[in-house]
């Protein structure tokens, strides 16, 4: 298992697409690229762990500050490959991203998790992260639906 590293070539972007996908099965292969390059333009880094020249693991996050906790570390995405799993992938991922998070000043990493996602929440808990809220959302009818930049 290699360290972390940022997924910063368009190749490597692309290599992170299959891990991802396992997560957000709505994303199309073809946008995932220029999708990622238009949110890096609001903040949004992408993380990954190589086995050999394979993608197993992928984090996405976002630094910023906001009133509710001050400057931190937003995840907005972490996966392991199914085939990878409980192998320390989730977790080398998880600590580097809060190593990430202390070098830029962050009091807080937060996430959110589906609720359908009970290993998921096992593994949070499991790492130390507490259940602190819940997350409410509405659909709003007639938004323009953007995949891309644009």
């Amino acid at each position: 298992m290699s360290a972390p590293q940022h997924a910063v070539t368009d190749q490597d972007i692309a290599d992170c697409f299959e891990v991802m996908a396992e997560l957000r099965p709505h994303l199309d292969r073809a946008t995932f690229v220029p999708l990622v390059r238009s949110m890096e333009a609001e903040g949004f880094r992408l993380a990954c762990i190589r086995n050999g020249d394979r993608v197993v693991a992928v984090a996405g996050y976002r630094i910023s500050t906001n009133l509710f906790c001050g400057r931190n570390l937003y995840v907005d995405d972490l996966v392991t490959a199914e085939t990878e799993r409980s192998q320390g992938h989730g977790r080398t991922l998880l600590d580097s991203l809060r190593g990430i998070a202390r070098e830029h000043g962050c009091r807080w990493l937060h996430l959110d998790s589906g609720v359908q996602r009970k290993r998921a929440h096992q593994f949070y808990l499991r790492e130390g992260l507490e259940l602190s809220s819940y997350h409410f959302r509405e659909e709003l009818q007639g938004a323009a639906i953007t995949t891309a930049a644009g």
